[in-house]
């Protein structure tokens, strides 16, 4: 084993362990299914925050690990939730964190009930990672050939992802009247949030002068990232559990695995040996920002939308290896 995983393994272990004493072995089994869900559905997250990661110094990359954690844990996948139904609902957010602890259950119909928020809010600032991705003219390197250079073309367009991802969510407002005001204000503040972390994380260049500022600004835009990945899986946690400490140590083992597997990938060159691999993800990050989208109008299981990012994840790790071969011989 990578002594990199070594930490992850002990305070896995001892988390569960601790779910498993407390709460008996039916909140363990919950617990490690959440585990299951955050990094099938995160995964992806992984190899993006990797190509990000990779302008960060190791001090930086370290930071990611031991105080991205606190964001993690307890910011994204504790208190936002709240924040986000607290708004939904025009309440005091510590009456809702209040109500989470004594009533768990109707906590969880709050935020599914939020959903339209939430679900609008990830899919614009997801739709947006993956379409400034291949809206690229730069970019010559391309996995689904034939749909990556027609789409690089359109790079040329001052700000053709944010026009796209703008038909795209008043498309799902019309489609659902009744709470299009909800869906346009999260989906605004989604873009707007792109933005700012994106500016912020572009305007720095990794030098003697300017390391520490650019390191907080990548940092900030890694945990703003993982925010809206981990958006889904927290509210499809609370169709597995009303427990808060279940959710939190389930969801919060797998985001801990995903970033050590980023760090593990930085250090690796995983990504400069294969090739496709970043392809597949944000490719994979499309497709669960559609799916997003689509829970707007209609319910789509998170289990689909964790096979989808698998499937262009191991597509592309495929390709990867091919061409690898094919370059050896």
């Amino acid at each position: 084993m990578n002594k990199l995983f070594l930490w992850p393994c002990i305070i896995s272990v001892a988390s569960l362990g601790l779910i498993g004493y407390l709460q008996g072995t039916a909140a363990l089994f919950i617990a490690i299914l959440l585990v299951a869900l955050e990094v099938s559905l995160s995964f992806d997250n992984a190899v993006v925050n990797a190509r990000v990661l990779m302008r960060m110094t190791p001090v930086w990359q370290q930071r990611f690990l031991t105080w991205g954690m606190f964001f993690a844990v307890f910011l994204t996948r504790a208190v936002l939730p709240i924040i986000i139904v607290a708004v939904s609902v025009w309440a005091s957010p510590i009456a809702i964190a209040t109500l989470a602890f004594a009533d768990p259950k109707e906590y969880g119909n709050l935020l599914e009930g939020a959903h339209y928020v939430i679900n609008s809010f990830g899919a614009v600032f997801l739709l947006l990672v993956g379409l400034k991705y291949f809206f690229d003219d730069a970019k010559d390197t391309h996995w689904l050939e034939i749909i990556e250079k027609y789409l690089s073309r359109w790079g040329s367009v001052a700000a053709i992802e944010i026009a796209v991802v703008l038909i795209l969510l008043l498309g799902a407002a019309y489609m659902v009247p009744a709470h299009a005001v909800e869906i346009l204000m999260a989906g605004i503040v989604g873009m707007i949030t792109f933005i700012l972390v994106q500016g912020m994380a572009s305007a720095f260049s990794v030098d003697e002068e300017q390391v520490h500022r650019a390191g907080l600004a990548l940092f900030l835009y890694l945990n703003v990232l993982d925010a809206a990945f981990s958006l889904d899986s927290v509210v499809g946690a609370f169709a597995l559990s009303t427990d808060l400490l279940t959710i939190v140590v389930g969801l919060g083992v797998g985001a801990y695995f995903v970033r050590t597997l980023t760090v593990y990938m930085v250090r690796g060159k995983t990504l400069d040996s294969y090739l496709y691999l970043e392809h597949g993800a944000h490719w994979a990050i499309l497709g669960l920002a559609l799916a997003m989208l689509f829970g707007l109008i209609m319910h789509v299981p998170e289990p689909v939308t964790g096979l989808v990012g698998m499937i262009f994840i191991g597509l592309a790790f495929y390709s990867s290896m091919k061409l690898t071969r094919q370059t050896a011989k």
